[in-house]
């Protein structure tokens, strides 16, 4: 018998099982189809002894104390400025935008922060509301730096058109007028010192937690007693896809072991416009560790297929009228908690996840609110 099923083992389920089981004492069964916990933040070591992200990069980084001092009970961190480059015109160039980028595109020597915004203020659109993702970006540094780091970047990682991309996919990426190169600016940055996944078993590691992995929840839910239900899946799988089925983009990871200190300069070098990959990432420079070899990972986005992994919500109006649909099934059920970036069809960072997890904690579970 336990108080909570919990349908995915990511940072969403693992952050209520923990609180179910330490604050309130309830017994959880926390349930996840792959064979691991920590859902796409796993990370392992390869057969050459390189720590890697599974699932691609996840670069933490946030501004909320209140989760910075939740997560840091279960690891300590190695403090780490994210620098990404990006090859544009044969060059490697900041992102985001800043001086440095402009002045190396184009052989400026801008100098001052209000330079940078005169330059900005002679190129940019006066689109008025930015509607999508093209017009959020060239109303802020125009058509040309649009075309060279936003547009080929943005149809290989969705396959549509900016045009038909709402706003905020652009929006959550800055311009800067300084030479900060640093991709966050966040108060806490960095990756945990002994890994994701260690992160994970320390914040599991409890008499009232049971994990079952390999394990397809529906195969359990007529033969274990529970009182409640968390679920983190894809919401329209939960609904047996109904009202039609709610569309994703996957993840392909082609990783390489190569014989060398490092292969690149940076961890992370997005290509926009050459290659059929968005970016390379290397992971020692993140994770610090010390080895004659290196591993790279190519990253590719494709379309969802029903037996590939969902990564990220396709964020166009008619996909939200979908989701809406099925958002409210699932507030018409009392018995069960919808929480995480594919029940709520949202794209969340890390630190986000880790929030709304507690938010629902205090006020749907005890709650007590803020």
């Amino acid at each position: 018998m336990f108080d909570y099923l919990i349908v995915g083992a990511g940072f969403s389920g693992a952050v209520l099982a923990e609180r179910l089981a330490s604050v309130l004492n309830k017994k959880v069964l926390i349930v996840d189809k792959r064979n691991h916990i920590g859902g796409n933040a796993y990370d392992c070591y390869n057969e050459s002894g390189i720590l890697i992200h599974k699932y691609g990069p996840h670069w933490f980084h946030t501004n909320d104390d209140n989760v910075f001092r939740y997560l840091s009970q279960f690891t300590e961190w190695i403090y780490h400025y994210h620098i990404v480059k990006t090859f544009v015109d044969g060059r490697l160039l900041p992102i985001p935008i800043n001086m440095d980028t402009i002045n190396g595109l184009y052989g400026m020597n801008l100098s001052s922060p209000e330079e940078v915004n005169k330059f900005y203020d002679s190129v940019k659109v006066n689109v008025g509301v930015p509607k999508n993702s093209e017009e959020m970006v060239i109303s802020q540094v125009g058509v040309d730096l649009y075309n060279k780091f936003f547009r080929g970047y943005t149809l290989k990682q969705w396959e549509i058109d900016p045009k038909d991309l709402a706003a905020s996919v652009t929006a959550r990426i800055p311009t800067r007028t300084n030479r900060d190169e640093r991709y966050f600016t966040d108060k806490y940055q960095g990756i945990p010192k002994q890994g994701y996944t260690n992160l994970f078993q320390r914040m599991l590691n409890h008499k009232n937690i049971t994990i079952a992995l390999q394990t397809d929840y529906k195969g359990l839910v007529d033969s274990v007693k529970f009182d409640k239900m968390i679920y983190t899946g894809p919401i329209d799988s939960f609904f047996d896809n109904v009202h039609g089925k709610l569309p994703y983009r996957s993840l392909i990871f082609e990783h390489e072991t190569l014989p060398m200190e490092y292969y690149q300069g940076y961890q992370q070098v997005n290509y926009p416009n050459e290659f059929d990959f968005t970016r390379i990432v290397e992971w020692k420079h993140a994770t610090k560790q010390k080895s004659h070899l290196t591993t790279i990972t190519r990253e590719y986005s494709v379309l969802a297929t029903d037996e590939m992994e969902k990564y990220y919500p396709i964020p166009m109006e008619s996909n939200h009228e979908l989701f809406k649909k099925y958002q409210a099934e699932a507030e018409s059920l009392k018995s069960v908690i919808f929480c995480g970036r594919l029940a709520d069809y949202k794209y969340y960072n890390m630190d986000q996840v880790v929030a709304r997890a507690l938010a629902i904690f205090r006020n749907k579970i005890t709650g007590k609110g803020e």
